[in-house]
Parts: structure tokens; C-alpha cells; sequence
């Protein structure tokens, strides 16, 4: 390799790093392979060496980061090289260059540049969708844990950089992308770093000062946390117990968030370390162990009862297991303790225990954290085939992640598309999208999405929802906005139809009657009103022959009424008769007792009878007598306490008058559909409608409608007509 190209310390590192690969792919250097990849990187070289911003050796990176991935990871198999390959070459070559090694290689230098491509989203890296698209992006579950490791050495390489601009960009990646994810996997030291050395960057001032501080006060926290320690370790020693007491300080980046969230300085954070004492015991004595050392501690020291955390009666649901106590140390120092096993410890430290969901990271949506945790299961117990897994057979279930033009990250259902999208962004967008932009290429509003995708949503003011587009998207949120959107658009629609009919029948001088146009739709073959405007707007009718049948049906009933005007006037107070004539007692109409005939009674406004309906009579205080139900809803009270003024009646005769009547419906909020409701009572002759009250609420309404009819027999016939309006869920007498 050209040493003009390659300083002498980068080309050691260059071959050691090499090397390592080799070994860790159990490749001899000489071997076919070995030399292909030395000719093509010297091929690289030769047209000089490739440097990040930082100006450091993109090939002496690569192979750090490689190192690390074996040594702190485990990790094997082909997606070694292929990260050496797609951070030393160009995206063209990278791509040929990994053909050449097989078709894993190059799946997996695919998968770094679709990786690549998102990492340049800068505005979305603070969310956990794009974490989860990163992570989806990846395809071979090595190559997020290859990203990790080259995010590592990149920051511990950067110190001396003048660049400032590109390592505060680096640092945001590594503290929002990276380090979160290495606490998911449970790789904590590694969390840590890139959570300090990203501190260092971004909050440079906080970081010294804490750092000084640390410092500072390293000789007084080393000698406290001795004399804290050296009672309970004589205690220990008499006990004649194996152990071992590790003391802990929290990383600067901890003491920092702590120093937020309680809105203090340094000097107000007490619980700068921990203790942990550790048991050489066997498994089968632990428990019984652990607890003895917790009598041990706290008959040297008060005990916070509060802060009491018993995880060995009952582990965690992630499996970790330990005693954690809060005493009160010398000087009125408040310490933690952990006590555990040499078992306990191990998987509690290599992440066993799942350590980031106690910890309080937030969980990833869909199966991301699953996946995340079938990685670690990998690197805990060496399983060589979970590592090779592809992203591939589980994509269809997982979301898709798409970005706006400006940076901006969306996470959809699976199967979305570009109408999908779009009412994601806002409704008013989705109800006039007509197609997308999507990574700069035109396509339909059908187009289904693929993560990763940058997507510009294009719309025309021309455009209007239509049904059809149930069929398109695949999301619940958009169904229900498209359903919303035509709903309201067949009801403008419709409006705008009755009022230019109205302005139609104005500008012919004919008055406009909504029973006459009750009529009309019933005529024109529609059950309901707003799908007869709708077949109006959309010119399926025609207007002028609409208007000569609605003049036919106005004037004959204008004939009707016609003749109904030479009637006595007597004839109108039809309701007023029907009351005088009950409380008259009428022999034609009710008999009260054994055939008394002539006695005062009223209809009880608590059932409202109506001719027809089973009754009986109760004498009241003043003498008068009520008629009831016999299901009315206080008769069985009337029975219980008043029986001996319980006397029978039944009807008589053919009835007479008009009985109030007070029904209760319930169903949809559809439009038009109190309309409906009226049209059928106003076509019935021997029913009247006194009143109408509807209350609507959540997409239902619920009503009280008053009517005058002759008998139960007219009644119930108006019932079962009510039932059949659409919409319509129920039905009864109140």
C-alpha cells in the first residue's frame, strides 16, 4: 500500500485492524479473499485516502471501529467487511467492490448507505421514530452494532478537531442516536462514553465544571466512602463471609441530568455514588445471604424504609434481582447500597436483565425493542444465527418512516400510501392531495411508501375526497377522515342543490312547502332527503321536471286544504273536544267500574293512555278519577298502598278524540334524518304532531317527539314506520 498515501502509523493501523478481521472471519492473510480486499483498498489509495470532516483516515476508522465491535461485542461474520468497504470506497464502488465478496457483503454495504442516507436528516434525530427507522433501515442486525462502535471511536478521535460546526453534529448523534440505542442493547460502558463525550461537546462549560468538581472532591468521596465501608466490611469479615464491595460514582452525564432535573448545582447532589456489595455465595443460599448482610448493615446504620427496594423476593419482570437500601452514613450522609450475588451481578452488568427498561428509556414502537432484545440475547449467549438474521421477513409488520422535504419524520402503518401520508400531515392536505413527489419522482396518491422515503405532497384546490379512496389508504385515522370529508362534502353538496331548487320554484312564483318536497322524494324514488339533492347536484335529476311534479303535488294539496278551510271552525279544537269529552265520561268511550257511566276522569300524564291500551282507574284525594296503564310505571306502587281505590275500566265503543302521546327515539345523527322522521308523520291522516325536541351528542341524537292519535291501533302502526327510517335505532313510548 502506497506509504506516500498512508502515513506509516495509519498504515499499522490500517493492517492491524486488517488482521483482526481475518482473524475474526477465520481468513488466512494470504487467502483470495485477503488479497482481494488489500488490491482494492490499495486501488483506493492510490486515488487518495479518504477523510471524514475531521480530516482523520475514513480506512483507519473503519478498522477501530471494527476492533471494537470484536472485542467489546463479539461480533463475526461478513458485515465486518463489508463496513471497511462502504467507509473507504465511493457509493458506486462500495457496491461493486462488495459483489465481489459475496451477497451478504454486499446486502449489508447496501444497508449502510440506505443508513447513510437518513443519518443526513438531521432536523428528526432527536425522535424515536427515527431511531426505529434507523434501526429498520439497517436490514442486518450487525450493522447497528457496527454503527455504535464507529460512533465510539469517531468521538474519541474528535478532541483535537477544529472543526466545531461538525463536532457538535457528530456529538447530537451520538447522544440522541447512538447512546440510547447502546443502552437498549446493553451496552452501557459504551453508553456511558458516548453519553460524556457528547456532554463534553455540546455542553462544554457544564462538563469541566462538573469534571473539576469531580476532581476536586475525588480524595474526600474515596476516604468517606472508606470509612463508610470499613465497619460493615470487620461486620462482613466475622460473619465469615466472601465478598467484595465496589463503590460507584455516577458518569459526569448523570450528575449533569440530575443537576436539570432538581434545578441545582453540584454540591446539591447527594447521591454522587453508590455501594455494592457482591456475595461468593451458591445459588441456593443468595437470598438468604443478601439478607443477612441487610441485618449486618443496618444494625451499624439507620435505615430509610422508604427507599426499601426488594427485587429478591420479587425479581423484576426483565429478571434483575437485588437488595437495594438507602442508610444514613457518617456525617448524615444519605448512601445507596446494592446488595447482590455474583450471579446477580453478572446479569444485571452484561444486560440480562434488560437494565434500560427500569431505567426509564423510553420503549420503540412496533417490534424494534423486540428485535433490539433478540440482539442481545444473541450476544449473551453467542447464538451466531440470530445475528444473521435479516430485517427482511419481518419488514411488512413494522412501521414505515418517511420524511418531509423539510426534515421532518412521519411514522405510518404498514402499507401506507402517498393518501396515507397526506392526511397524516393535516386533513385539508389529504382532501386535496392529487399525488406526491417521492424521493424527487412523481407518482399517485396510490403509490404505497417505503421508510426512509422523503415524500412532498402535492394538492390542487380542484381536487375533492371521494369514497373510492377507502380502497386506497391503510390507516384508521385516514378511513375516518375520508369518511368525515365526504360526509361534509355530500352535505354542502346537497345544500347548495336545495337552495337553488328553492331559488328555481322562487323565480316561478311557487311557494316553497316541505311537505309538498316530502312528497316529491318519496315520488322520485328516495327514501332519504340528502340522496335525493345528492342525485340533484350531480345532475342525475332533472330539475325542470322536478319542478312540474312538485307544482302537481302543491296543488293538490292546495285542493285540499281548500276544502278543509269551509269547515266549521268548530272542527279545529278537535283536541280541546277529545279532553272535554273524557272528563265528561263519556258511555262512548270509557266505563269506569261495574258500567258506571257519567263519572269525571282524566288521563294520567305519567303513561298517557291511549284508547286501546289495557287501563284502570285510581280515585284521587279530591274524587276525581285518573286513568292509567296497567304497565304504567306507578302502578304497582298504586296497588301496593292504595289498592281499595283501585277500580277497572275498559274502553267502549268505537273511541273518540285524540290522545297525547309521547314517543322516544334514538339512533345516528345522520343529515336529513329528522326530516325523514317528520315526512312519515305528516303523511299519516289520523296522526298530528304537536312537538318535537332532538338532542344530539357523539355522532347520536336522541328525541322526544309529542303526537295526537286516535288509538293504539294507529299508534303502533306509527311505531313500526319510525323503526324503518334509516338511521333509526329505537323506537318506544316514553
Amino acid at each position: 500500500m502506497d506509504n506516500l498515501t498512508f502515513t506509516p502509523a495509519e498504515r499499522r493501523e490500517l493492517m492491524s485492524g486488517l488482521r483482526r478481521i481475518w482473524r475474526a472471519e477465520s481468513v488466512k492473510p494470504d487467502s483470495p479473499t485477503a488479497r482481494l480486499l488489500l488490491t482494492r483498498l490499495t486501488d483506493t489509495a492510490s486515488a487518495g485516502v479518504p477523510r471524514d470532516e475531521f480530516g482523520l483516515n475514513r480506512a483507519v476508522l473503519a478498522v477501530q471501529s471494527i476492533a471494537l465491535a470484536v472485542e467489546s461485542m463479539g461480533l463475526r461474520g461478513p458485515a465486518l467487511t463489508a463496513y471497511l468497504i462502504s467507509e473507504v470506497c465511493t457509493e458506486a464502488d462500495a457496491v461493486a467492490l462488495a459483489a465481489e465478496f459475496g451477497s451478504e457483503v454486499k446486502a449489508a454495504v447496501e444497508a449502510l448507505q440506505r443508513v447513510k442516507a437518513i443519518e443526513a436528516k438531521t432536523e428528526a434525530l432527536r425522535t424515536d421514530n427515527f431511531r426505529n427507522l434507523l434501526v429498520s433501515q439497517a436490514g442486518d442486525m450487525r450493522v447497528v452494532l457496527l454503527l455504535i462502535a464507529g460512533c465510539v471511536d469517531r468521538m474519541r478521535r474528535i478532541k483535537d478537531s477544529d472543526n466545531d460546526v461538525a463536532r457538535r453534529d457528530v456529538s447530537t448523534e451520538a447522544a440522541y442516536v447512538y447512546a440510547p440505542l447502546a443502552h437498549k442493547l446493553g451496552l452501557y460502558k459504551l453508553k456511558s462514553e458516548l453519553e460524556d463525550l457528547s456532554l463534553k461537546y455540546l455542553e462544554h462549560d457544564a462538563y469541566y465544571r462538573i469534571k473539576e468538581n469531580l476532581n476536586a472532591t475525588k480524595k474526600s468521596r474515596d476516604a468517606y466512602i472508606e470509612r463508610f465501608i470499613a465497619p460493615i466490611r470487620k461486620m462482613l469479615d466475622a460473619e465469615g463471609m466472601r465478598y467484595h464491595i465496589k463503590g460507584r460514582t455516577k458518569s459526569i452525564h448523570s450528575i449533569w441530568q440530575k443537576m436539570k432535573k432538581q434545578g441545582c448545582g453540584f454540591e446539591g447532589v447527594f447521591d454522587l455514588f453508590a455501594i455494592r456489595i457482591i456475595l461468593d455465595v451458591p445459588q441456593q443460599q443468595e437470598k438468604a445471604q443478601c439478607w443477612k448482610v441487610f441485618s449486618v448493615i443496618t444494625a451499624k446504620y439507620e435505615s430509610n424504609l422508604h427507599r426499601l427496594r426488594d427485587w429478591l423476593t420479587v425479581p423484576k419482570s426483565n429478571g434483575y434481582e437485588s437488595l437495594h437500601i438507602t442508610v444514613r452514613g457518617p456525617e448524615d450522609k444519605w448512601v445507596e447500597v446494592q446488595i447482590r450475588s455474583e450471579r446477580m451481578d453478572e446479569i444485571a452488568e452484561n444486560g440480562l436483565a434488560a437494565h434500560w427498561r427500569y431505567k426509564g428509556v423510553r420503549a420503540g414502537r412496533g417490534g424494534v425493542d423486540s428485535w433490539l432484545a433478540d440482539i442481545r440475547s444473541a450476544l449473551e449467549t453467542g447464538n451466531e444465527s440470530l445475528l444473521t438474521e435479516s430485517l427482511s421477513s419481518e419488514g411488512k409488520k413494522r412501521e414505515t418512516y418517511v420524511f418531509t422535504p423539510k426534515g421532518d419524520l412521519y411514522a405510518l402503518p404498514p402499507g401506507s400510501t402517498v393518501l396515507d401520508f397526506a392526511y397524516t400531515i393535516h386533513s385539508a392536505i389529504g382532501n386535496h392531495c392529487v399525488g406526491a413527489k417521492v424521493n424527487g419522482r412523481n407518482v399517485s396518491i396510490r403509490q404505497t411508501l417505503n421508510s426512509g422515503e422523503t415524500v412532498e405532497i402535492l394538492t390542487a384546490a380542484s381536487q375533492k375526497p371521494k369514497a373510492e379512496w377507502l380502497n386506497i389508504v391503510a390507516s384508521n385515522h385516514a378511513k375516518a377522515k375520508i369518511r368525515a370529508a365526504v360526509r361534509d362534502l355530500q352535505a354542502s353538496e346537497g345544500l347548495m342543490a336545495k337552495e337553488l331548487l328553492a331559488r328555481k320554484l322562487k323565480n316561478r312564483k311557487i311557494e316553497w312547502d316541505e311537505s309538498v318536497m316530502n312528497q316529491l322524494i318519496k315520488k322520485s324514488g328516495f327514501k332519504e332527503s340528502n340522496e335525493f339533492y345528492k342525485a340533484l347536484a350531480d345532475e342525475k335529476l332533472d330539475a325542470g321536471a322536478l319542478i312540474e311534479t312538485y307544482q302537481e303535488l302543491y296543488r293538490r294539496e292546495a285542493g285540499t286544504a281548500e276544502r278543509a278551510a269551509t269547515r266549521s271552525a268548530e272542527e279545529f279544537s278537535f283536541e280541546a273536544d277529545a279532553i272535554n269529552k273524557n272528563a265528561a265520561g263519556s258511555s262512548d268511550v270509557l266505563v269506569i267500574d261495574r258500567n258506571l257511566k257519567g263519572l269525571d276522569f282524566q288521563m294520567a300524564r305519567c303513561c298517557n293512555p291511549v284508547y286501546g291500551d289495557e287501563v284502570f282507574g285510581f280515585v284521587t284525594v279530591s274524587g276525581g278519577i285518573k286513568i292509567h296503564r296497567t304497565n304504567c310505571p306507578n302502578a304497582p306502587a298504586l296497588r301496593e298502598r292504595f289498592g281499595y281505590r283501585i277500580v277497572p275500566a275498559r274502553w267502549a265503543g268505537k273511541g273518540g278524540g285524540k290522545y297525547s302521546i309521547t314517543l322516544h327515539v334514538v339512533g345516528h345523527d345522520d343529515l336529513g334524518i329528522v326530516n325523514n322522521i317528520t315526512s312519515i308523520i305528516s303523511k299519516e291522516e289520523k296522526i298530528m304532531l304537536r312537538s318535537i325536541n332532538i338532542d344530539s351528542h357523539d355522532g347520536l341524537f336522541s328525541g322526544m317527539l309529542t303526537v295526537m292519535v286516535d288509538d293504539t291501533q294507529v299508534l303502533n302502526t306509527l311505531i313500526k314506520k319510525l323503526r324503518t327510517v334509516r338511521g333509526v335505532k329505537a323506537v318506544s313510548r316514553a
